[in-house]
């Protein structure tokens, strides 16, 4: 909880910002009378939050959602913003779906190259996704028996180049 009245009071810039933009070109607003409209939103504010705080307390939460926001301007008795601010939640969500999808680029599929030998299936499947430089490739041989192997190019170690190869065979 606050210590001071004052630190509930919400910022004069914002206030200052939120009037400018409500009224038109050429009006001024006294220091007072920003001051009033600033308290006026505050009390506003810590009002909507007490009886939003009731709703979801009823349901047994401790967390404030959208609905216990909406069903406190009806309690309190401010149904002409019930549709606005659907509207805006509305808004909100098609806004934050549009920037997940943005953000989170489908990765490329893993390629696959198949080589044919006279005695031997060689199946090669490459991650671009995997930093490491990493190639698994499973080998099947002319006995249709599998072997599994990765093949990992160490750019850590200068002196020795060559690829690694990893058995993975875990002694079936």
């Amino acid at each position: 909880m606050a210590e001071r009245p004052e630190d509930l009071n919400l910022p004069n810039a914002v206030v200052t910002r939120i009037i400018k933009d409500a009224i038109p070109d050429g009006v001024s607003v006294s220091k007072e009378a920003r001051l009033a409209i600033s308290k006026a939103a505050s009390v506003f504010v810590l009002y909507a939050t007490s009886c939003s705080n009731n709703f979801a307390l009823k349901n047994k939460r401790k967390t404030i959602n959208a609905q216990d926001v909406l069903s406190a301007m009806e309690d309190m008795e401010f149904e002409q913003f019930i549709e606005p601010l659907q509207q805006c939640q509305e808004a909100f969500r098609l806004e934050k779906l549009e920037k997940k999808k943005e953000k989170t680029p489908k990765p490329p599929p893993p390629t696959v190259v198949r080589i044919d030998d006279d005695d031997k299936d060689v199946e090669e499947v490459s991650d671009s996704s995997d930093d490491g430089g990493s190639t698994k490739k499973k080998v099947k041989d002319i006995n249709d028996e599998y072997e599994d192997f990765q093949i990992t190019v160490n750019h850590d170690n200068d002196d020795d180049d060559s690829p690694q190869i990893i058995d993975d065979d875990d002694g079936d």
